[in-house]
This record gives C-alpha cells, sequence and structure tokens, in this order.
C-alpha cells in the first residue's frame, strides 16, 4: 500500500486480509485409510486395490479362433459405391462412374484385432463447503470405511462413467481458512478504506485547464470526484470489505473426503499394415464384421489363428494391459474381439486407360488416389 494513501481512512484491522484459497498443509486432521493426504490445493491420492481385488491371469491358457471366410463385393454394389462417393466430390463427374469397364474385383484380407480393458480407479480429495448448521458425519459416528470398502453401484459394462462419493464418517467443522472466521476480509482494490484516490486528479480535487490563453490557464475542481479528490471503492462499494467468497460468511467451514471413482473402458487396436496403397487411418472411421468376441474377467492370448500377426499382437496388448492397470485401478472386465474388415481393390478402365480405387468397411465406402475426368468450370 502507498503511504499516500494514509489521507484516504483508516481501515478496520479486526478486518484480515485474505487468506489462501485452499487449507494449507497440516490445517486437516488425518483420517485412518486416507493417510496420503497431505493438504493443500490439488492433493487427491490415488488408492491402488488390495491384492483380492484383482484377478491373476492363469499360466498357459490361450484361446482359439475359428476360422472365417473373405468377404467379397459384386461390380453392381462396387459401382454404386463409386457413384455415391463422386456425388459427394462436386468437381467430380458421374459419367466415368457409370461406364468404367471393371477388370478386376480383388478381395484382400484385412483383420483388426481390439482388447478393451473395463476397469475402475479410485481417488479421493478434502472438499469443504459453508458450514449453515448441516448435520455432520464426523469420527464420532465411527470410522471411515477404506476407500475400496465404500459400495458403490455399478455402471453397464464397458461404458466410462465418473461418480463422487462422500466417504462417510470424513466430516469435521473447521474455521474459514480464508477470513480466519470474520465472514469478510478486507477489501484488496482499497485496501480496506472503502475509497481510492481519484485517477483523474490524483487526488488534488482540482485539475488543470489545457490551454495557453490567460484565463485558461488556471484550475478547476475536478468533476470525477466533485473536488474530493477520492472516490468511493467500487469493488466493495465503499465498505472496505467483502463477504468471504469461502464461507459465504459463515465463518466455519464443513470439510470431508470426497471419493471420485473412475470407470474407464480402455481400448486398443490393431490392423496389420498389408496394403500400401491404401491409407490404414480410413479403417478408423468404419464397421467390420466380429467374428469372434471372447469376454471375460481376464482374456487369453489368441492361439492358432491363420494370421500369426494377430496372435502376437494379441500376446502384446494383453501383457500390456495387465502390466498397466492392474497396479493402479481394479479390472472389471476385459473383451477381446477380431472383425473381419472389407476390402475390394477394384481396378477398371474408362476411356483406354487404366485406373482403381477401394471399396471398404460394412459402409462401403471409397477410397480413389485419382479419378478419370472432373468437371471444369468456365
Amino acid at each position: 500500500m502507498d503511504e499516500k494513501d494514509e489521507d484516504l481512512g483508516a481501515f478496520d484491522p479486526n478486518i484480515p486480509e485474505e487468506g489462501p484459497s485452499a487449507p494449507p498443509p497440516g490445517w486437516l486432521d488425518h483420517v485412518h485409510g486416507y493417510q496420503g493426504h497431505k493438504g493443500g490445493e490439488g492433493d487427491n491420492p490415488l488408492y491402488p486395490p488390495p491384492p483380492a481385488y484383482n484377478p491373476e491371469p492363469e499360466l498357459n491358457r490361450n484361446t482359439l479362433v475359428p476360422n472365417v471366410s473373405v468377404p467379397t463385393v459384386s461390380e453392381d454394389v462396387a459401382r454404386d459405391a463409386l457413384l455415391k462417393f463422386v456425388e459427394s466430390k462436386w468437381r467430380y463427374s458421374s459419367k466415368p462412374a457409370r461406364n468404367l469397364t471393371f477388370k478386376e474385383l480383388k478381395p484382400v484380407t484385412v483383420y483388426r484385432y481390439r482388447l478393451e480393458t473395463y476397469t475402475e480407479t479410485r481417488t479421493s480429495s478434502w472438499q469443504f463447503e459453508p458450514f449453515t448448521g448441516q448435520v455432520v458425519d464426523g469420527p464420532q459416528y465411527g470410522v471411515s470405511p477404506q476407500p475400496w470398502d465404500i459400495p458403490v453401484q455399478l455402471p453397464p459394462r464397458f461404458t466410462d462413467k465418473v461418480e463422487m462419493v462422500r466417504v462417510p464418517h470424513s466430516s469435521i467443522v473447521k474455521v474459514c481458512h480464508m477470513c480466519s472466521g470474520c465472514g469478510r476480509v478486507r477489501c484488496t482494490g482499497c485496501h480496506g478504506r472503502g475509497q481510492k484516490r481519484c485517477i483523474s486528479c490524483h487526488g488534488k480535487g482540482h485539475r488543470r485547464q489545457p490551454g495557453n490563453h490567460k484565463r485558461s490557464g488556471g484550475s478547476s475542481r475536478c468533476s470525477a470526484c466533485h473536488g474530493r479528490g477520492r472516490k468511493r471503492c467500487i469493488s466493495c462499494q465503499g465498505h472496505g470489505f467483502k463477504t468471504c467468497s469461502v464461507c459465504h460468511g459463515s465463518q466455519n467451514l464443513l470439510h470431508y473426503i470426497q471419493l471420485t471413482v473412475t470407470w474407464k473402458n480402455n481400448v486398443g487396436d490393431f490392423i496389420p499394415d498389408r496394403q500400401p496403397d491404401f491409407p490404414d487411418k480410413k479403417f478408423e472411421k468404419v464397421t467390420g464384421d466380429p467374428f469372434f468376441i471372447d469376454e471375460s474377467v481376464l482374456v487369453y492370448p489368441i492361439q492358432g489363428f491363420p494370421d500369426q500377426e494377430i496372435c502376437d499382437v494379441s500376446t502384446k496388448l494383453i501383457n500390456e494391459h495387465l502390466g498397466r492397470f492392474s497396479s493402479t485401478s481394479r479390472i472389471l472386465q476385459q473383451r477381446q474381439t477380431i472383425e473381419m474388415v472389407p476390402l475390394t481393390h477394384a481396378y477398371y478402365t474408362y476411356s483406354g486407360k487404366e485406373y482403381n480405387f477401394f471399396v471398404y468397411g460394412v459402409e462401403n465406402k471409397v477410397f480413389a488416389a485419382k479419378y478419370p475426368s472432373a468437371c471444369s468450370i468456365l
């Protein structure tokens, strides 16, 4: 505060300055089972599940997959797919698509392996709210249950959800750390004085009139502050204090531990790169035919599938998910699927030249790197 502001009046020493926005470390008592809390903002420790909560995989367990035939498309289907593709491109003419001559429709074997690991994770943090006389569920009613012993309603499997639960018997009432129990804090805009120096006249109450003429060279009363040299603080309406933004004037806060339960479906996808002329990212926006679905608490690597790369990636992803999630979360369910994603390489001729395009996905989307002709804008 500037020493020149002393003439603006005194402030009430009983009204404290603003304290910390969050309880400082050591402000709150320890709750049994939640010793990871040290206090302070952003303190939300993670609680790994007890060993009994996570299943252990059995050794030398594998999953067999049936054989499946490669899907094909007819010339009519390929032509219709190309026509729809051309309609979405305003520069393309539909004439080549209608009049082309197919040379070959070559089906390509594309498998998509997907592993889903559905996990539950629990973290906690201290929360607070103004205390206005509500019931305080504190330690006098018993010991707080451990993080993984608090019952919650499970959502449908493989759906993401976050739920907040107040930990029983963890509540405690404390004096507000922001206002030290006053309910009000000193205004930072005027340093508690209720008024501020007028910036128009710099606190003098009068302003020098502009101009070089003798009659215009004097001073006049400042119109902004009406000659007072100071103005009422807009921030606190001239009171010199504000209601505490943390306790809202109640002077006390009810603190409690909030348990955050997060259910998440962690997905890993893999498609072998077997077609250099086709961008694999196109597969991300289409679906395939899931001819194999294996679901269990823990799934096991695929064995004996014709595509050895799928077998290898199944082992790799299962081990990765188990190592990544079992130490921090509870694995509730796993699901592995193999899809046959339709992909047909269509070769055709038009006006004596050779072209090609791809039809992919159950939706029969088209990818064409080149197309015979484009409409010209005159």
